[in-house]
């Protein structure tokens, strides 16, 4: 992929910005106050710039409600890369090196051909989509279960999003569902990996091909996913992945564009990279949605501790799995045939209160954080919101649709099997994945003493 303008080597760039001594004595004064201010809120830095062994070895017993793991982890290395980029002088990746290292780093660990850094994963959505150049008149098919920044950055095109219920027992998209739902105004399927487990992309990309449809895998939530030994975010037309603050890899904010498509590539650069000019055409569209050098220098150093955190999430996730697997009332989520690998950002369960004396689910949730362990209840339901169902009476909605299209838009979206889901799902977030084994085993004793508790 063609990297951004190099750096300046001009005499008087390199002057203006060479300061030793200065740079060491801030140097020093950042890794020291960082590092204390890091002992101070947590004891622990699991996934570490150490081996996943040395991890492993060092981990201590948390618990997740009243003493957290704290997140992001960071250390030295981290804050040395940021004042690298500070006193370097070229914050932004034009004249930066950082983002187009991040790129070809990020891409080679998922396997693919070509990645397109953003400033967030909503943006890197936003830049697919405008790549694809949907708009006004088009439709999208999404899941219902989900963020709602996928529903975002199809109205932000004027675009119709258009929900497929979810499959109950995976709390994912119910794929064979989406045939029926494709009519002569769909230009895409976003199929979304929940929690960063697989969708069932063998389903997703049999009836995309049937109907010769672009997929784009919102794989925000799944990096390190594996679909029958593919990451996802490759397997179809193009992913796209978030490094928000709460992400399993994180720079407060960011994403990226993968893809194996030259010229889908080049066109999601010159997209997100106003008069980028890569694309052998452009559709007049764009915006600036380019990733700062300092999000480039976080996500470089963090991603040498991914596969370390990675790999405790998906051991404990799966460990946990097996516990409450036992316990009556709880099941959780089903994971696909072809799903290789978890990216565990959440771990999701069903609750069912007639195996707990009737509790209702808040109930249940507030004795779990009682218990010092700390749980959700998930999305609620996402077709059915206020902010989504606002569209229906929007002007440029109404002109563009029909009052009478519109009207009837909200009740042709209904999904009675996901109204279902948000009234049984609870969560876990990634850095509770992030304990010992001995944590997975008070959380299922924890639950378990909630369910004989008169």
């Amino acid at each position: 992929m063609p990297q951004s303008t190099p750096p300046s080597n001009s005499p008087s760039s390199s002057e203006s910005h060479s300061q030793p001594t200065r740079t060491t004595v801030h140097r020093r004064q950042l890794l020291a106050g960082g590092l204390a201010l890091s002992t101070a809120l947590c004891s622990q830095r699991v996934g570490s710039a150490q081996t996943a062994a040395a991890v492993e070895q060092t981990a201590k017993p948390l618990t997740p409600a009243k003493r957290p793991v704290t997140w992001p982890v960071w250390d030295d290395s981290d804050a040395s890369g940021l004042l690298d980029v500070l006193n370097s002088g070229h914050w932004g990746r034009l004249n930066g090196k950082r983002v187009a290292e991040f790129e070809q780093r990020w891409r080679e660990t998922m396997q693919a051909k070509h990645c397109v850094a953003t400033s967030s994963g909503t943006t890197a959505l936003l830049t697919a989509l405008g790549a694809l150049n949907i708009g006004p008149g088009d439709e999208v098919i999404l899941p219902p279960y989900t963020f709602v920044a996928t529903f975002n950055v199809i109205t932000h095109n004027y675009a119709l999003p258009v929900f497929v219920d979810s499959d109950l027992e995976s709390m994912q998209i119910d794929a064979t569902k989406i045939a029926a739902a494709i009519t002569d105004n769909t230009k895409l399927i976003v199929p979304v990996h929940i929690a960063g487990t697989p969708a069932d992309l063998d389903t997703v990309g049999q009836v995309a091909r049937e109907h010769n449809l672009p997929f784009i895998e919102d794989a925000c939530q799944a990096p390190l996913a594996v679909w029958r030994g593919q990451p996802v975010g490759t397997h179809g037309l193009a992913g796209c992945l978030s490094f928000q603050a709460s992400k399993n890899l994180t720079a407060g904010e960011g994403g990226a564009v993968l893809t194996n498509d030259e010229d889908f590539a080049n066109r999601c650069y010159d997209f997100q990279t106003p008069g980028g000019g890569r694309a052998k055409s452009s559709n007049g569209r764009g915006s600036n949605y380019r990733m700062t050098e300092f999000q480039g220098s976080i996500l470089l150093t963090q991603l040498a501790r991914l596969e370390a955190q990675a790999k405790r999430r998906d051991e404990n996730a799966k460990y946990l799995s097996e516990l409450l697997a036992k316990i009556p009332g709880i099941k959780p989520a089903k994971l696909y045939d072809g799903c290789d690998r978890s990216a565990w950002h959440l771990y999701m369960f069903h609750y069912d209160p007639k195996s707990f004396g009737g509790r209702p689910r808040e109930t249940f949730l507030k004795e779990l954080r009682e218990a010092g362990v700390s749980a959700s209840p998930g999305y609620s339901p996402l077709n059915r919101s206020k902010h989504v169902l606002a569209i229906a009476n929007n002007p440029h909605y109404l002109k563009i649709y029909g009052r009478d299209f519109m009207a009837g838009w909200a009740e042709r979206n209904a999904c009675p099997v996901n109204d279902q889901l948000c009234q049984q799902a609870v969560w876990f977030t990634q850095t509770v994945l992030l304990g010992s084994r001995d944590d997975m085993e008070r959380i299922a004793t924890s639950i378990d003493q909630i369910r004989t508790k008169v």
